[in-house]
């Protein structure tokens, strides 16, 4: 098997040896049911969703308190066409949401913090992105994925202690993951964490550090090597981001979120005590996977936050601006793309409030449906910014600074469309994603069957398999043939008098929940081991059952609002509308899981490599400029300006 490329600093590795990384960084059992696990084996187990669960009275009191004070203080405070046009967020602003808690929102108050659920913390974070998506992502970074979260999970009550009064008030945390050469395929880490007596020391680069130009407190993953003592492997620890050796040597600029403080960090012989090791040697990529469980949960909040605004935007615009006769809100074309935002916006606030009050219950295992959400947020909250540009028009391309020069509202349309690129990228690409989910939507299959496939396993391990692998599918695969989807009457409750028929959508997803096991299940018999090299199948399974998993929620929230007695009639209505437009799309996914073009696509694929199409590309000026694709991260001391700026 072809070896990937390395640095002379970098460890060589294999896929099987990648792949090998990665297996071991999953949380292996289901001690908990999971919806979304269910689904894709072909149960839908609507009983573990409906009725909505619902946040105590006290969670909901503290909570709405917060968000009153944050509302204020975002409308009062954040300015956020000079954070677009200064590409910073003001001090005086990051200092004033220190005083107001937001750092601790989700730190225990015993620590300081404010200990809000996930369900508000989700909400604050919608408020605050929605006022300036960098604003938002600052929180994010700093409490979904920085030092809170995994030493709330992992961390020791002395680190604990230590860090999290620090987190909750004054101190801003980073994660450092990603490094030059090393995205998606950790296996190939180069950061170092050398044990010396009672410290590491750490040697490295790490690039894309959200926070990182004015963080005080880090998340870093290193690779200890293993040795007498030390069992070495990737490792978690809390680094001083003032600590002697630590360089930002870049603050990076993006076509959005521009007031982000995104940095890359040198580490230099920098000494890390032991006592900041989070977890065990070897469990750093296990501690990130979990932290991420229900830290993607921020990502899709904020894509709420943004279908609410291009609502809004598209409501007033399309009420005002008239064509041929009437208000362009009333022509077809635009019509469909304003029913859209609002049928996805719901839609999309169903499946997060609902991933997130299973969190804050803890009764199932949400891993799988935090993965969906942040899937189907990031991808569809770009599509309603997308639409809202082009029901804009012109002025949808035009600069908010631009608007307000010449006279008119400063809608910053364009904005939103840049800021909100990056979801699709942010705490795993959409690609990443897919093959992520589909690796935990088929782990029955390889828990029962997986030894046969696997070419390194021995004839007796075969056989072992096989018979388990008997055993299971005599029992499942014969409840893949009917179910309550083909009975009439199933799920009448979704069916009240005066409103729109969702239960008639509750029989589509049981069907298709059956469907998309069928079709796994016959991907798994026709390719065998080649079923991971088959990702354009995979994203469609994966994206099918995202549609599945939003329909479902948007169904219960309806449900359940028109129980609360809150918009009933209306929340059916938009939730019957999304449910058709998500029908379609799904019945053109399943076509496409064996109508497609994928084998094609790898043959093109292979000519462009080769060099096969280059007279394709004459004619045109490469405006790039000159330098290496991927920047030299070879470890030692700093070279550059230090341009870490902590807020005080």
């Amino acid at each position: 098997m072809s070896l990937l490329s390395a640095t002379p600093h970098q460890p060589t590795v294999t896929e099987r040896e990648a792949r090998q990384v990665a297996e071991a960084a999953r949380e292996q059992d289901w001690r908990k049911p999971s919806f979304a696990k269910e689904l894709f084996l072909g149960r839908f187990r609507l009983d573990l969703i409906h009725p909505h669960p619902m946040p105590p009275a006290e969670h909901v009191q503290r909570g709405e308190e917060f968000l009153a004070k944050l509302r204020d203080f975002a409308e009062t405070r954040i300015d956020s066409a000079r954070i677009e046009r200064e590409a910073r967020i003001p001090d005086e602003v990051i200092d004033g949401l220190k005083e107001l808690g937001a750092l601790g929102m989700k730190i225990d108050t015993k620590y300081g913090g404010l200990g809000l659920t996930q369900v508000y913390y989700n909400k604050a974070l919608a408020l605050a992105g929605s006022a300036n998506p960098a604003v938002g992502a600052l929180l994010s970074a700093h409490q979904s994925i920085g030092v809170p979260q995994p030493l709330k999970i992992f961390g020791t009550q002395e680190q604990k202690d230590a860090f999290l009064p620090r987190c909750a008030r004054t101190d801003i945390s980073a994660f450092l993951l990603t490094e030059p050469d090393v995205g998606s395929d950790p296996a190939r880490l180069a950061t170092t964490a050398v044990p010396d007596g009672d410290s590491y020391v750490l040697d490295g680069v790490k690039l894309w550090t959200t926070n990182g130009v004015v963080a005080d407190l880090l998340v870093v993953m290193a690779r200890v090597p293993k040795s007498e003592g030390h069992k070495g492997g990737i490792t978690a620890f809390v680094v001083e981001a003032g600590s002697e050796g630590i360089t930002v040597e870049n603050r990076n600029a993006f076509m959005g979120l521009r007031g982000l403080e995104n940095g890359v960090t040198r580490f230099h012989q920098v000494r890390v005590p032991a006592a900041n090791r989070i977890g065990p040697e070897g469990a750093g990529l296990k501690i990130a996977l979990t932290t991420l469980n229900t830290g993607r949960l921020s990502l899709p909040a904020m894509c709420v936050g943004s279908g609410k605004w291009c609502l809004k935007i598209a409501r007033e615009w399309s009420a005002a601006r008239e064509q041929w006769g009437k208000p362009v809100a009333f022509h077809e074309a635009v019509g469909s793309k304003i029913s859209f935002i609002a049928a996805t916006t719901f839609a999309l606030e169903a499946v997060v409030d609902l991933s997130s009050q299973m969190a804050d219950e803890d009764r199932n295992d949400i891993r799988i449906e935090a993965a969906l959400a942040k899937l189907y947020g990031s991808e569809m909250g770009w599509l309603m910014a997308d639409e809202l540009v082009q029901i804009r028009g012109g002025r949808g391309f035009e600069t908010a600074e631009s608007l307000a020069a010449r006279g008119e509202r400063a809608v910053p349309a364009e904005q939103m469309l840049r800021d909100l690129r990056i979801n699709r990228i942010f705490e795993g690409s959409t690609e990443i994603m897919h093959l992520l989910i589909a690796r935990e939507a088929v782990d029955a299959h390889l828990s029962v069957a997986g030894d046969l496939i696997d070419p390194e396993k021995s004839l007796s391990d075969k056989a072992r398999a096989g018979a388990n692998a008997g055993v299971f599918y005599a029992k499942w695969l014969p409840k893949l043939v009917a179910g309550a989807g083909q009975l009439p009457r199933s799920y009448a409750e979704f069916h009240p008098a005066g409103h729109q028929d969702l239960s008639v959508h509750l029989r589509f997803v049981e069907r298709g929940a059956r469907k998309l096991a069928r079709s796994t299940f016959y991907a798994m018999s026709r390719w065998q081991g080649r079923m991971e090299t088959k990702q354009g199948f995979l994203g469609r399974i994966v994206d099918i059952g995202a549609e599945l998993f939003a329909m479902s929620a948007a169904c219960v929230r309806a449900e359940h609002l028109r129980t609360t007695g809150e918009h009933g009639r209306e929340a059916y209505q938009l939730a019957d509308a999304f449910c058709q437009q998500s029908r379609v799309r799904v019945d053109e996914l399943f076509g496409r899981l064996w109508t497609n073009t994928d084998d094609l696509d790898r043959k093109v694929v292979k000519g462009v490599l080769s060099g096969t199409y280059t007279w394709l590309e004459e004619g045109v000026i490469d405006p790039s400029g000159d330098g290496p694709w991927i920047a030299d991260a070879t470890p030692g001391p700093s070279r550059r300006e230090n341009v870490r700026r902590p807020i005080r």
